[in-house]
């Protein structure tokens, strides 16, 4: 009876896989992202065969418990497919799979949906976002990736459109406009979620002096179901609700914090619990960054680096727990979090795991934000840990900014967005830890929206009242791998990485840890004990997260490659260039690579002529406009963004002729017209030719 039950389960499943094939892809995609509901993504949760959710599930573990690939014979695993993402800037995005049929974002928020069994275009939408408007985002033109529910893939364009696609075909069935202030830098690049039939989408652009929010959208019919603020506003208007009105009193309205908006923009992580009937979601770094500016007689400065726990259904607040009081370092909170069931001093709590750009590990307690504990785990210089009230134990000198001093962390953070991934079973977290070396300073000339040279972007619309790396910093780059333990508060083992920013990671039931690297590898390692199992070429530099999942009863790794984000414009650790690619990898797979070329190696920018007295000036203009994407002339590598000081002399002798209205406006180079005179223009080419010649091998 038992055999013929059996037989009988394995005829239907056969059956199944067999139907499955016989449809068009674009059917696949139809039946299969119809069935995508919140009762869906907590079944699959059990088993995680598919991946319908950014971080696989509600919790955002990122742990499948798929188990065919293994430490046993992830040594055989090879490419089956790759597919071209045709970008050229960074792609941070995790694919997300259903019944075989994958959704993924390249840069610019274009969707590409993927036959996963072969590798095949279903179809593709491009935004049309305007190029022109790179320069809103402080970090690259990225996008992190869509979300499914009943039918409809959503999107969050850069330029701060939420769009809904039809599943099947791509066309946009509604799209609304989440700005309130298109005169301000806002922007998108995170990925949605959608709870209880709820699109949620936060944006970016604190460092452009916007004030932060996250808003909910009907699912169905894209109305706006409720927004919630996470900084207040101007105290001469009604507060939006009995939240603001408590943080309100944490700011110093004498620094009018209101007028650079405040910041705490929710750009990245948000998690749900529906258990709890609580959703939560990380805040961002004040705007501008120098506490002395935004907030001059001190205060905490809610909501800012925080965490906050929000009613799904009407976005009431509930609670918070604040990670960083009084942000003086770009210490956003808005880091992937995970949720999990942990015993800790004996009881069994619900906590929330964090490791954020300020270096501290936090374990919350999920249903009331009770602070449990907090270790660092890199080095930091801020502060020397946390009392048992769960405020930091700050170093008083980390805020005496008015000489430049390294910042560890510094701005890209101890970690940053690149998500990390928790196993139950070895009852580690896998983050990638960094350290970019970066020392800052006070601006106590600074006034909102006032371009000055020397003052970082300012002329760029940048608004963070400090220097950074007026004296250079004299801290080491790190790139590592850390296995945290977060009940006992230290890691268990680390790996070396070349580089910073390296990508997330993903860690499954076959007792792997799977994580792309910035010198262009995918790699996987044992989860227990860090042992290297298995690397491959990527051909240039990974920094987003892998999945995983099942197609016809067999795993597969899916990987989106493409270098990129803030660090990646302008410094790189690989010498391979190509366009933004998925890799998809299963267990006797003999598909080729594609072919990647060399970097152009590039010679030492030589023979334009400049006055050297115009140097000095064209230092300025440089920093203001230039550096945070092209790097410092011949002394930076060059990320997706060429280094001017390698660049042909013809380009740096007709400068004029890129700076307004030039050809690259199409990849997103910014119109100057207006900004800049030619008198400026020549006053950078002295600049970038005189760093050049001071840098040049004697």
């Amino acid at each position: 009876m038992l055999v013929r039950s059996l037989a009988a389960l394995a005829l239907v499943a056969l059956a199944s896989s067999v139907s499955a094939q016989a449809q068009t892809p674009a059917e696949r995609a139809a039946s299969a992202v119809k069935k995508v509901d919140g009762a869906f993504i907590q079944s699959n949760a059990a088993k995680t065969a598919d991946w319908p959710s950014y971080g696989l599930d509600y919790a955002e573990t990122r742990h499948s418990k798929l188990d065919q690939i293994n430490a046993g014979n992830v040594k055989q695993l090879g490419l089956v497919w790759s597919y071209n993402l045709e970008s050229t800037r960074g792609v941070e995005a995790t694919p997300l799979v259903v019944d075989g049929v994958m959704y993924v974002t390249a840069s610019w928020s274009v969707v590409h949906a993927i036959d996963a069994r072969t590798g095949q275009r279903i179809w593709s939408y491009d935004p049309q976002v305007d190029k022109s408007k790179g320069f809103r985002g402080c970090c690259d033109v990225v996008n992190r990736g869509v979300a499914l529910w009943q039918g409809k893939v959503y999107v969050g364009a850069y330029d701060g459109r939420l769009i809904a696609l039809d599943a099947a075909s791509g066309r946009v069935l509604w799209q609304k406009d989440t700005l309130i202030d298109h005169a301000r830098s806002y922007t998108i690049t995170g990925a949605p979620r959608v709870f209880k039939g709820k699109v949620i989408i936060g944006n970016g652009g604190a460092e452009y002096g916007v004030r932060g929010y996250v808003t909910a959208y009907d699912a169905e019919t894209g109305d706006q179901k409720w927004r919630w603020f996470t900084v207040p506003g101007d105290p001469a208007k009604p507060f939006e609700d009995a939240a603001m009105e408590r943080a309100a009193k944490t700011w110093d309205p004498a620094g009018k914090y209101w007028e650079a908006g405040g910041g705490g923009t929710v750009w990245d992580t948000m998690a749900f619990d529906p258990a709890l009937n609580l959703m939560y979601i990380g805040t961002g770094n004040g705007s501008p960054w120098a506490h002395s500016k935004r907030s001059p007689k001190g205060g905490d400065n809610l909501y800012l680096s925080s965490i906050v726990a929000l009613d799904p259904d009407t976005g009431a607040y509930k609670w918070h727990y604040q990670e960083t009081p009084g942000d003086n370092w770009d210490y956003t909170a808005t880091q992937p979090m995970i949720l999990a069931d942990l015993t800790v001093d004996g009881k069994p709590r619900k906590v929330i795991l964090h490791a954020p750009k300020n270096g501290f590990f936090f374990v919350i307690d999920r249903s009331n934000g009770q602070f449990i504990s907090a270790k660092n785990f890199v080095d930091v210089n801020w502060a020397t840990g946390y009392d048992a009230k769960g405020r930091p134990i700050e170093i008083a000198a980390a805020r005496q900014n008015d000489k430049p001093g390294d910042s560890i962390p510094g701005p890209y953070g101890a970690h940053n967005w690149h998500p990390m991934s928790f196993n139950p079973a070895t009852g580690l977290v896998y983050l990638p830890a960094q350290h970019v070396p970066v020392n800052l300073m006070d601006d106590k000339d600074w006034q909102f929206n006032k371009d000055v040279p020397l003052r970082p972007h300012s002329n760029q619309g940048w608004n963070t009242a400090m220097f950074m790396n007026a004296a250079p910093p004299t801290s080491k780059p790190m790139g590592r791998l850390v296995a945290w333990d977060p009940v006992a508060q230290k890691e268990a083992w680390g790996v070396e990485h070349a580089s910073p920013w390296n990508g997330g990671t993903l860690t499954t039931a076959g007792n792997l840890v799977f994580q792309g690297t910035a010198d262009g590898r995918m790699v996987a390692y044992d989860a227990k004990t860090g042992a290297k199992l298995w690397e491959t070429p990527t051909g240039t530099g990974v920094v987003a997260a892998p999945a995983t999942y099942l197609v016809d009863g067999k795993q597969y790794v899916s990987i989106a490659v493409g270098w990129g984000g803030v660090y990646g414009q302008a410094t790189r650790a690989t010498e391979r260039q190509g366009p933004g690619t998925l890799y998809t990898f299963a267990v006797g797979g003999t598909a080729k690579m594609p072919a990647f070329v060399e970097y152009r190696a590039g010679k030492l920018l030589q023979g334009v002529k400049y006055d050297t007295a115009k140097v000095e000036a064209g230092t300025g203009l440089y920093v203001s406009n230039c550096v945070l994407c092209h790097g410092v002339p011949g002394v930076d590598r060059g990320g997706n963004i060429p280094n001017l000081g390698y660049m042909d002399a013809a380009f740096i002798e007709n400068l004029d002729k890129f700076v307004f209205k030039g050809p690259a406006m199409a990849r997103g180079m910014p119109d100057f017209t207006g900004k800049l005179s030619m008198t400026d223009v020549d006053a950078i080419k002295a600049f970038i030719q005189g760093t050049v010649d001071a840098v040049r091998p004697k």
